[in-house]
Formats: C-alpha cells, structure tokens, sequence
C-alpha cells in the first residue's frame, strides 16, 4: 500500500480507502448493503491488515448504523484509533423535522456530536460537507466547521459533491478570513465519468486539495460482470439502482478494452479500473466499498496494477471526454 498526503497538509493516507456505505442496510441505503457486525469485523480487519489506514463514512449511511458499526469494528478489532484516519459527514436528513438537515450550525453542532458518540472516538479527522445546502449562508457553514476545527473535536475539513465554483467560493472565505480550508474533495470519478476534470480538477491541482474518488467502478459497470444490457448472472448494485447516470454504451466500449488488456495482465476489469484512477496526478484516495470479502480482496490487488504508456494512451482515448468550450479555447491557449 502507498500513502500519499491529503491536500495542502501533512497528514498521510492510504492511496484505498475502505467506503462504509454497505454497513448497515437501513433505510435508503439497504440496497448499497446489509451487512451486520461481524463482515464489518472481517472487511475492516482485512483493509487493516493490508495497509488501508483511511475509512471514510457518514451519518446518513443506514441511518448511523455505519458509523456504529465501523466504530464497534474499531473496538472488537483493538486496532488503535490514532493509526487511523476516519472521515464521515453532515448535510442529508436524520430526522422528519425542519432542522434535522443541512448545514446550518444547529444541525452540524448537533450531527458531530452524534457522530462522535456513534464512532466511539474524542475526534473526527476529516469532516466533509456531504453537499452543498443552498438555503444555509456559506459563511454560516464555514465558521462553524473552523469552530470544530479549533476545538479539537475535527482535525480537518473537506467537501463532496460541490461544484467548481462552490468549492472556489468556500476556499476563498476560509483563506481570507482566516478560516479552516477544505483540504480534501470527494467526488465521483470514474473511466466512465470523467465530468470533473473539465473544471473541478485544474481547481483541484491549483489549490493543491486532495481528491477522494467514490463510485469508481461507476456504481458497479466497470466490475467486468455486466453486459451491454445491463444483465448479470449474479446481480449487482446497477441491478438495483439503475438510476446512476452514465453512458452505458460509452462504459462498454471502455470495457471492451479494457478487458483483453486485463487478461494479458492477469487481472480482473475492476483491478484496472481502479489503477487507472491511481495513475491520475490529481488522485489522492480512491474509496473502495464491498458487500463481501473476496470483492475487497480482488480491489486490493488494483496498487499492484501498472500500465505502459501505450495502456494509458488506448484508456484514455476509449474514456475522453467530448470536447467542450471552453475547454478547447483553453487548450488551444497552451500553445
């Protein structure tokens, strides 16, 4: 396992991050995963023992049975919390009432301290806005994170699922009024979703924020187990949440090149998958989640994956994107 530093900072993480989202099945996310206490137990053991030092969670996974559950796990486990680097968020709805969502200070006043209690754990080492919450002021929200921040119960911050100019506006308040920054972006990110490089990325690389990557098998597709017609013999996440949007005939002639190559290599199309997202400059963790032991197993064995230049070159010709302005302006520019 390599470690690489989040962000503009200090603080090292595993280049895999174990996802959580599969804890739990309450709720909504019962079709992520259902998994009781003692496969948490074996797949964060496994993570563990094969280097991850990153876990990412958040308080809407199961209703906080993941942040239970992955707290309980930590304790059977006597794995030492200070090994650990675990992030979890706030934004969605953990209640019926007005003010059981968003990122108001009441609500994430009142969300760490449930976090908190659910993990077991004096601190949170990354704190992730889950989205953005176009009622509540920015500034509200930022304060509030960088009162966390100086209080010791929050390490650092980050978001997810903001758009350039969100995440832009954010960096800009914390900087000059001498706020904590986010240091971290987690987004969706894939062979088969290639969206945020036309502006999150060269924010990403100009601020020097780390990406968490979720969803890089673009919600199951690029496993290798399904057909052009979506169809697999034993099931999967797409089967259940055919919602995700991705070009599925694009995925599958990026599938149709991925496969031979993976052969010739010995490894599985989701192996490849996932190291191509580790050959990304701008790539600091990618967040794998799994139903069963043998699915983590065959996802650990992507940092051992290398590529020629000429994989590279046939990967990214197959996954580009289309061109767009004004991005080709843009590139025209560098000449």
């Amino acid at each position: 396992m390599k470690y690489k530093v989040l962000g503009n900072t200090g603080l090292k993480v595993s280049e895999l991050c174990l996802g959580t989202m599969t804890f739990g099945g309450k709720g909504f996310f019962k079709v992520m995963g259902s998994l009781g206490q003692d496969s948490v137990d074996q797949l964060v053991k496994k993570a563990v023992d094969s280097g991850i030092n990153f876990i990412d969670t958040a308080n809407v996974y199961s209703e906080g049975m993941s942040e239970e559950l992955t707290g309980q796990a930590i304790r059977n486990l006597g794995l030492n919390r200070d090994d650990l680097i675990i992030a979890t968020k706030v934004r969605g709805a953990m209640g019926q009432g007005p003010n059981d969502q968003g990122l108001t200070r009441k609500h994430i006043m009142q969300q760490v301290e449930a976090s908190l209690k659910r993990l077991n754990t004096d601190y949170i080492d990354l704190y992730q806005i889950h989205s953005f919450d176009p009622i509540t002021p920015f500034e509200e929200t930022l304060n509030t994170l960088d009162d966390l921040v100086r209080s010791g119960k929050v390490r650092y911050i980050g978001g997810s699922n903001l758009s350039a100019w969100q995440l832009m506006k954010a960096v800009g308040y914390s900087k000059y009024n001498d706020k904590a920054k986010f240091v971290s972006m987690q987004s969706y990110y894939s062979l088969a979703g290639r969206d945020i490089e036309r502006e999150l990325v060269p924010l990403l690389d100009d601020q020097k924020i780390g990406l968490m990557v979720w969803s890089p098998l673009a919600a199951g597709l690029l496993s290798g187990k399904y057909n052009r017609n979506g169809e697999s013999e034993t099931g999967g996440r797409l089967t259940n949440f055919a919602s995700f949007p991705v070009d599925r005939e694009r995925a599958f002639n990026i599938i149709d090149v991925l496969q031979p190559m993976a052969e010739s290599k010995g490894a599985s199309v989701a192996q490849l998958s996932l190291a191509w997202l580790l050959h990304q400059y701008v790539v600091t963790s990618v967040i794998v989640g799994a139903n069963k032991i043998e699915q983590l197993e065959d996802n650990l064995q992507s940092v051992n994956i290398v590529f020629t230049t000429e994989e590279l070159k046939q990967l990214d010709e197959i996954s580009k994107l289309p061109v767009e302005y004004p991005g080709w302006m843009l590139e025209r520019s560098k000449r």
